[in-house]
């Protein structure tokens, strides 16, 4: 019998994996970039399958992140066929993330065909969202289609959430009554606004592109703006292209999307690189106030990702930012994606099996 999950987390370009065993602790834990060239599957098999090959028979079940899981799935969920094929119908709604990860999830059923593979989901733990948070304000018809604030990095929200409740538990407070600000700020970023557990409000939307100023991604603009640039003759791919792709910090400094190669370029007088820190910062404080005040306060202010673990000048930043708030405590909790799907998936598990990756 297995006790080990093994956890494929597929992005737009990196891919992360671990094997986690049943106490939750890492047996192996690997990830690597992928260029544009790279064929996802030789990536897995060249890379993934020798890194898991000595654990195989311990094997018990494969996890999977994926994204985007609309208005259907709101836990992790066995993948049968019909699951998968309702995946694919949600692929246009964040194309730069599901893609992947269905490609991982057909390689991963190649090569073990008799162990059940589970969906996680980043949108799911938003599914709390109340209406007036999760509406936008369209009409009625557009809303029918599932046109809504969906929200995401879910999961890892999730794991910042549990990870700070504890905290509060062993210190013997009520974590029922925890008011927390969770920020992931990485590539990709967005705020949750978390009262007692349950998210009650978040930054990003119906897709990844709404809130904060991110890597590449430009982050909330003026829907006129976008309508504008129509009329100039854009047309919705080359759009997405920029708003995806050419935006955000990258769009703002002239440079890249790279946080630490903004900061030594602004250190050096780089006026795009001063003007992408001014921006990023504004824009960060600016909805850590939206979410305070959704929650009608805040206890804890939580940074995880790369750049909210990592970024000193950031941190001593936002201290001074909202030393207004009072008594509220600033505190990095790492970024556990990986770790945080196993542990949905064996508490959700009702399939066991033990196969081999072959």
């Amino acid at each position: 019998m297995g006790d080990l999950c093994l956890v494929i987390n597929l992005g737009s370009s990196s891919v992360k994996a671990a094997l986690v065993d049943s106490t939750g602790a890492f047996s192996w834990h690997g990830s690597r970039s992928l260029a544009r060239e790279d064929v996802l599957e030789e990536v897995l098999d060249s890379w993934l399958t020798p890194a898991i090959a000595p654990h195989q028979q311990r094997l018990e079940r494969i996890g999977h992140r994926i994204v985007h899981g609309g208005e259907r799935f709101t836990a992790p969920t066995l993948i049968t066929q019909e699951v998968e094929c309702l995946l694919r119908e949600l692929i246009p709604l964040a194309p730069l993330h599901n893609t992947p990860a269905l490609k991982g999830l057909a390689w991963a059923r190649q090569r073990a065909p008799e162990c059940p593979q589970w969906a996680c989901f980043d949108t799911a733990f938003h599914s709390s969202l109340p209406a007036e948070a999760s509406t936008y304000a369209i009409p009625m018809p557009f809303r029918a289609q599932g046109f809504r604030r969906y929200g995401f990095h879910g999961i890892n929200h999730q794991h910042v959430a549990e990870s700070v409740a504890k905290q509060w538990q062993q210190q013997g407070r009520d974590p029922t009554s925890l008011r927390l600000i969770s920020a992931h700020l990485g590539a990709g970023a967005s705020l949750a606004a978390i009262k007692g557990g349950i998210c009650i409000d978040t930054t990003m939307g119906f897709t990844p592109l709404e809130g904060l100023v991110m890597a590449t991604r430009s982050g909330s603009v003026d829907p006129g703006l976008l309508l504008e640039l129509m009329r100039e003759g854009y047309d919705a791919d080359a759009l997405a292209n920029t708003l995806q792709k050419e935006s955000g910090l990258k769009g703002l400094s002239g440079l890249s999307g790279d946080m630490q190669e903004i900061r030594a370029a602004a250190a050096t007088g780089h006026n795009g690189a001063i003007q992408a820190l001014g921006v990023f910062r504004h824009r960060l404080i600016q909805l850590l106030g939206a979410m305070a005040a959704s929650l009608r306060g805040v206890d804890v202010l939580a940074l995880t990702g790369g750049i909210g673990e990592y970024d000193k000048e950031l941190q001593q930043e936002l201290r001074e930012a909202i030393r207004w708030w009072g008594r509220v405590e600033l505190i990095v909790v790492p970024a556990d994606e990986e770790g945080m799907i196993a542990r949905l998936c064996s508490s959700h598990n009702t399939a066991v099996g033990s196969a081999a990756i072959r």
